[in-house]
């Protein structure tokens, strides 16, 4: 599994400095380091260096600062790392590469350029953006058949968390949930009804998702009074 790959390669660029985390708008990883702008670095994580790998990360380039390939080395050394063409196609077109050992050590095949032109500014605020906003690090990298934890699903769930004794007011939650009134109101996944105005209870698959993905225990917030 791809997701085998992750935890090396987040440890790498980790003592590098970097802050990781996977799966951000449809990155293997995005690493974050420095402020005003941060340095961005985009992974991608596939079980063998192949011409696919190289597609995804032609894809990403514009969005970071680095591009980082990374792969499972060949048990009989006769894998593209090993193909001198490979390496060579990286180098031309910016790319680092990666190579994953059995063990889990990670070994730099070719190593990026310092510095490489930002051509899609927007998609580039938008991970930094996701990466800053998401709490912890919920999704390994490479993962394709689960629903991703984005910061979005992160703040429902606390929403859904906090209804989960009964209904509240929407003022109540905004506080420690920022984006509670526009969740609510949109209700994305179903989880939430209106009791009256400003005031929301959870619905049947509200209680699913929290037992899908279960939360701590929200922090205290009041009660309400008078809702029948």
């Amino acid at each position: 599994m791809e997701t085998a790959l992750y935890l090396p390669v987040k440890r790498f660029l980790e003592k590098l400095g970097f802050s990781v985390k996977g799966e951000i708008g449809g990155c293997d990883l995005v690493a974050l380091k420095g402020e005003d702008p941060p340095i961005v670095v985009i992974g991608e994580l596939k079980l063998s260096f192949n011409l696919e790998l190289v597609l995804q990360a032609v894809d990403r380039a514009g969005a970071c600062d680095e591009v980082w390939l990374a792969a499972k080395m060949s048990a009989r050394g006769k894998g593209r790392e090993n193909d001198a063409r490979y390496r060579n196609l990286c180098r031309r077109l910016g790319f680092g590469m990666l190579g994953i050992t059995a063990r889990g050590d990670v070994e730099v095949l070719v190593k990026p350029p310092t510095t490489s032109p930002r051509r899609d500014p927007k998609k580039r605020s938008r991970l930094v953006a996701e990466h800053q906003r998401r709490l912890g690090d919920p999704v390994l990298g490479g993962s394709t058949r689960a629903p991703i934890m984005t910061a979005y699903r992160q703040q429902a769930l606390a929403c859904a968390s906090a209804l989960a004794e009964g209904p509240r007011r929407v003022r109540d939650l905004k506080p420690d949930i920022p984006d509670a009134p526009k969740i609510l109101l949109n209700n994305v996944y179903g989880w939430f009804d209106r009791a009256e105005r400003g005031v929301y209870v959870l619905t049947d698959a509200g209680r699913a998702a929290l037992k899908r993905w279960p939360q701590p225990s929200p922090a205290s917030t009041p009660a309400m009074e008078d809702v029948t």
